[in-house]
C-alpha cells in the first residue's frame, strides 16, 4: 500500500482485556481502581515441590462464548484468549468491516512463548504413546503467529498481519508498529495488543531456576510487590489486551467514541544483557526519550506527561533501573507526575503485558483515574518516586506513558494523549 504524503493522527476508538482481574474491560478495570489483587494458589497443574506455587491465572473464562467447541480443541489458551479480546474489542469500537475496509485493517499482537502448554502436553504424548499420537493441530497450537492470525481469520482482516515475539515487550511493540502502519502507510485500522498463557510446568522450572519468581506462597495476594523493600521477584500471569487503533478522521467521520490518541512510540535495544538490564538504565532511557520526540509532533511535551505505567515487574533490578530511567528522561518532571505498576494486581502477563497496559493506560486517560501500585509497604529508597502506592487517585491528565522492557534488551514506549 502506498505511503501516504504526511502523517496521520491515530485515535484508539475500541478496547478489551482478559486478565487475572477480570474477563473483560470493566470488570478488569474496576477491579485495578479497587486495588485487588488477581494472585492466587496454581491450579492449572499441581505445583507441590516446585519452588512457586502462586501465579496470576484467569478465572472463570468460558472459550465457548467466542469460539465453537472443535476450535476450543484446537486452539492453545494463548490462542482462544487473543480471539476473545480481538471479537470483544472490534464489537466495543462498532466497526464493521465490509470488504473494501478488510483490506485496509490488520492485526498485530504480541507473545512471548507461545503455545507452551500444548508444547508440553504433545511432548509427553509423544514419550508415552509415541510419534503417531501426536496431535495434526499440534504445530498451529504452538506458533505464536497464530494469535493475530486467528483474529484475522475470525473477523476478516486482509491487511497486515504480524506477530511480535520480543519478550515482555512484545505487546508494546506490536501497538507501536501498528501505530505506524496507520500513521505513516496508509492503513485505516488495526487491532494490536498481546496475548500469552504459559502458567506451565516448564515455565515456572524454568523461571524459578533463573530465581526471577515470587516464592511468597503463603501470601499470594501480597506477593507482587513493585518498587517495595520486600519484593523478591515477578509472578507470572496470563491473560490479553487488544486495542482498535483507527485513522483519526475514519474515526471522527463514522462518530466513534475516542478512549484516547496514540501521540508515540519509542524503541531500543539495550546490547547488554540476556535478561538484566544495563545499570544506568540507558536502554529504558533511549525509548522514552523515542518516544517523546515522536509525540512532539502532536505538541505533546514530557511535561505534560502526567502519569505512566510502569514496567514495574517487582523484581529488584527491574524496579530500581527503571526508577533511575524515568529520572533520567524527566528530570526534575519525574517528581511531579504519578507511576504506578499494574503488575502488582494482574502479575506479569510477559508478552501479553504491553498490550493490557497499554489500554489500561488508555482507560486512565479516559477516566482520569489512576491506578494504583498495591502492596507497596515499605518503599525501596531508590525507588523515590510518586507510585500511588495502594490507593487508586483521580487525576487530570493531558498525556500518559506505558514502559515494557523484554529480556534480550528489547524495551518499547506507548505516548498516549488524552481527547
Amino acid at each position: 500500500m502506498a505511503r501516504t504524503q504526511s502523517p496521520r493522527r491515530v485515535a484508539i476508538t475500541g478496547a478489551a482485556l482478559l486478565t487475572p482481574v477480570g474477563n473483560n474491560l470493566e470488570d478488569s478495570w474496576q477491579a485495578l481502581l479497587a486495588g485487588r489483587s488477581g494472585v492466587g494458589p496454581i491450579t492449572k497443574f499441581d505445583a507441590t515441590g516446585f519452588k512457586t506455587a502462586i501465579a496470576a491465572e484467569v478465572r472463570g473464562f468460558t472459550p465457548e462464548k467466542y469460539l465453537d467447541k472443535k476450535a476450543v480443541k484446537r486452539f492453545d489458551p494463548f490462542i482462544q484468549y487473543a480471539v476473545a479480546v480481538g471479537k470483544m474489542a472490534l464489537a466495543d469500537s462498532g466497526l464493521t468491516i465490509d470488504d473494501d475496509l478488510a483490506l485496509k485493517t490488520g492485526c498485530a499482537m504480541g507473545c512471548g512463548l507461545g503455545g507452551l502448554a500444548s508444547i508440553e502436553a504433545n511432548h509427553e504424548i509423544l514419550l508415552h504413546r509415541g510419534p503417531d499420537r501426536v496431535s495434526p493441530f499440534f504445530v498451529p497450537m504452538m506458533i505464536g503467529n497464530m494469535a493475530p492470525g486467528q483474529v484475522a481469520i475470525e473477523l476478516g482482516l486482509k491487511g497486515p498481519n504480524l506477530m511480535v515475539a520480543t519478550a515482555c515487550a512484545a505487546g508494546t511493540h506490536a501497538i507501536g508498529w501498528a501505530f505506524q502502519q496507520i500513521r505513516d502507510n496508509g492503513y485505516t485500522v488495526m487491532l494490536a495488543g498481546g496475548a500469552e498463557s504459559v502458567i506451565t510446568p516448564l515455565a515456572v522450572s524454568g523461571f524459578n531456576a533463573m530465581k526471577a519468581l515470587s516464592t511468597r506462597n503463603d501470601q499470594p495476594a501480597r506477593a507482587s510487590r513493585p518498587f517495595d523493600r520486600d519484593r523478591d521477584g515477578f509472578v507470572i500471569g496470563e491473560g490479553a489486551g487488544l486495542m482498535v487503533l483507527e485513522e483519526w478522521e475514519h474515526a471522527v467521520s463514522r462518530g466513534a467514541k475516542i478512549y484516547a490518541e496514540v501521540a508515540g512510540f519509542g524503541a531500543s535495544g539495550d546490547a547488554y544483557h540476556m535478561t538484566a538490564p544495563p545499570e544506568d538504565g540507558r536502554g529504558a532511557l533511549e525509548a522514552m526519550r523515542a518516544a517523546l520526540a515522536d509525540a512532539a509532533l502532536l505538541d505533546v511535551g514530557p511535561e505534560d506527561v502526567g502519569y505512566i505505567n510502569a514496567h514495574g515487574t517487582s523484581t529488584g533490578l527491574n524496579d530500581a533501573i527503571e526508577t533511575l530511567a524515568i529520572k533520567s528522561a524527566f528530570g526534575g518532571h519525574a517528581y511531579r507526575l504519578a507511576v504506578s505498576s499494574t503488575k502488582s494486581m494482574t502479575g506479569h502477563l510477559l508478552g501479553a503485558a504491553g498490550g493490557v497496559e497499554g489500554v489500561i493506560t488508555a482507560l486512565a486517560l479516559r477516566d482520569g483515574h489512576l491506578p494504583p501500585t498495591i502492596n507497596l509497604e515499605n518503599p525501596d529508597p531508590v525507588c523515590d518516586l510518586d507510585y500511588v502506592p495502594n490507593v487508586s487517585r483521580k487525576a487530570t491528565l493531558k498525556a500518559a506513558l506505558s514502559n515494557s522492557f523484554g529480556f534480550g534488551g528489547a524495551n518499547g514506549c506507548l505516548i498516549f494523549k488524552a481527547v
